[in-house]
C-alpha cells in the first residue's frame, strides 16, 4: 500500500488547510496513520497519528488545540485538518503507516508517502 499526501499549498497565517492521505494499492483501514513534516533545514517532526479504530493524537503542544487528524474508511482516506496556520507550520507533510500497538509514537512508522509542500506566510 502507498501512501500520498495532498492539499497543501500557499496560505496566510491564521488561515486553515486540510491535507489528506490518500491510499493506492489497499485499503488504509487496515493500518494506523501517522503525520510527520520536514521544515527547510530541520528534522523530520512527528505532529500525530490516528488509529485504525478513530482514535488520534497530536504529539505537540504547538499544534494541540490547532491541528486535528481523522480518518474515513470508506474514502480510503485520513486527513489532517490544520487551523490557525504559523508562519513556523511552513514545511513539507507527510503521511506514513504502522501496524505496530505503539502507534501513536513516531519511531513506529517506517512506510513512508510522498509528501505535500505547506508554505504559511505572516
Amino acid at each position: 500500500v502507498q501512501l500520498q499526501a495532498s492539499g497543501g499549498g500557499l496560505a496566510q497565517a491564521g488561515e486553515s488547510l486540510r491535507l489528506s492521505c490518500g491510499a493506492a494499492g489497499g485499503a488504509v483501514g487496515n493500518y494506523h496513520v501517522g503525520w510527520f513534516r520536514q521544515a527547510p533545514g530541520k528534522e523530520r517532526e512527528f505532529v500525530g497519528a490516528v488509529s485504525r479504530s478513530g482514535v488520534s493524537i497530536i504529539s505537540s503542544d504547538s499544534m494541540k488545540g490547532r491541528f486535528t487528524i481523522s480518518r474515513s474508511n470508506a474514502k480510503n482516506t485520513v486527513y489532517l485538518q490544520m487551523n490557525s496556520l504559523k508562519p513556523e507550520d511552513t514545511a513539507v507533510y507527510y503521511c506514513a503507516r504502522t501496524v505496530r500497538t505503539d502507534w501513536n509514537r513516531g519511531m513506529a512508522y517506517e512506510h513512508w508517502g510522498q509528501g505535500t509542500l505547506v508554505t504559511v506566510s505572516s
